[in-house]
């Protein structure tokens, strides 16, 4: 199950570069820097703002469509469930499967 948890995390860096590009169409910034900065920040807030509705949804009992659009959003309809356990030969085995 390594693929819901890649794409969780490439789908809101991807949404935060188009977000920053398309903002920064009025705009000149002569700073690289400040540019991947800028889209990492919005990245990371798209990320917090999605998995917050969803985590907040799933919490209360709220309809199944708003989960699996923040879901999808983030790039996977359900978060990824990760096992609880001391063995890594056992995550590892998992990871795979």
């Amino acid at each position: 199950m390594l693929l819901p948890s890649i794409l969780r995390t490439v789908v809101p860096l991807l949404a935060g570069w188009v977000i920053t590009v398309l903002a920064g169409l009025g705009l000149q910034t002569d700073s690289t820097t400040v540019a991947g900065g800028l889209a990492l920040a919005v990245a990371a807030a798209y990320y917090l703002a999605f998995r917050v509705i969803e985590r907040a949804a799933e919490k209360a009992g709220g309809p199944a469509w708003i989960r699996t659009a923040a879901g999808l959003l983030l790039g996977y309809a359900r978060p990824p469930r990760y096992e609880s356990t001391d063995d890594v030969q056992a995550l590892i085995r998992a990871s795979r499967g």
